[in-house]
């Protein structure tokens, strides 16, 4: 799938992952290739124990491959040192997770900043960068807040806003509405697909079919391998639920002029 004027971010060949020795061997990644351009929204399916989430975990620098080779930016990164993948993976990868991992004892402001310790940067300047993208996800008056205390919709839109903190290209999210309701899930995914827009390269892992009409591209995965890699124009799609929008905004400000009318 070559793509004319669009910079290959990730490139995996004959990448392998092997669980186990003996009768006990398990391949949760089996010769997978794959490319990842940037400024795609790729959203990765399969039934569960096929290899999505091992697949983003080496992708994003969390795992390592057993055999094959990655390339990250053009740079290889298959068999850098665990202490040079951390350094770029904080550099250029954020994560998104179901279960948010917000450390309980941060504060919110705390929590988003904390990647940036890993740059080195002085407490002061961290917490300025947080409450500024805090404000990007319009959650400036729970930047105190502990995590206990904000829904579930909040809290990952925290956990996005860590994941943004340091201004990465690649955006990689692991079921990230799983744990949401289906009203917190739609911010979400608008969350995500704004984020998208600026340019950023978004690989999502998710069950939830209906998730499918963000995607710029869907992989499908079976048995550790790539079943089905297809790009997805859903330009009508997007046409449609911005033409949705406009009219709810038209309705809404009829109802106002109403009350305002005392009709």
């Amino acid at each position: 799938m070559m793509k004319k004027g669009k910079k290959e971010v990730v490139k995996l060949k004959k990448i392998k992952k092997r669980f186990g020795v003996g009768d006990a061997e398990n391949y949760a990644l089996n010769g997978v290739d794959l490319t990842i351009y940037q400024g795609e929204f790729i959203i990765i399916m399969g039934p569960s124990g096929c290899g999505k989430t091992t697949l983003l975990n080496t992708i994003g620098l969390l795992d390592r491959s057993t055999e094959g080779t990655y390339m990250l930016d053009s740079y290889d990164v298959s068999r850098m040192s665990k202490r040079k993948q951390a350094q770029i993976r904080s550099e250029k990868i954020g994560f998104v997770f179901q279960d948010f991992n917000l450390i309980p004892r941060l504060s919110v402001i705390e929590n988003v900043a904390l990647p940036l310790i890993y740059k080195g940067e002085n407490k002061t300047k961290r917490l300025k960068k947080a409450s500024e993208i805090l404000k990007q996800f319009h959650l400036e008056k729970r930047e105190y807040y502990m995590p206990w205390q904000l829904s579930g919709g909040q809290t990952q839109r925290v956990a996005i806003a860590r994941a943004l903190v340091n201004n990465p290209s690649i955006i990689l999210a692991d079921e990230p509405t799983g744990n949401l309701d289906s009203k917190a899930s739609h911010i979400i995914m608008e969350e995500l697909s704004e984020v998208h827009k600026k340019g950023n390269t978004i690989i999502m892992v998710t069950h939830n079919p209906e998730l499918m009409a963000y995607a710029t591209r869907i992989i499908t995965m079976f048995d550790g391998k790539i079943d089905t890699d297809e790009k997805v124009d859903n330009s009508i799609i997007q046409e449609k639920e911005n033409t949705l929008d406009k009219l709810e905004e038209a309705v809404n400000k009829i109802e106002e002029i109403k009350e305002e009318l005392g009709a």
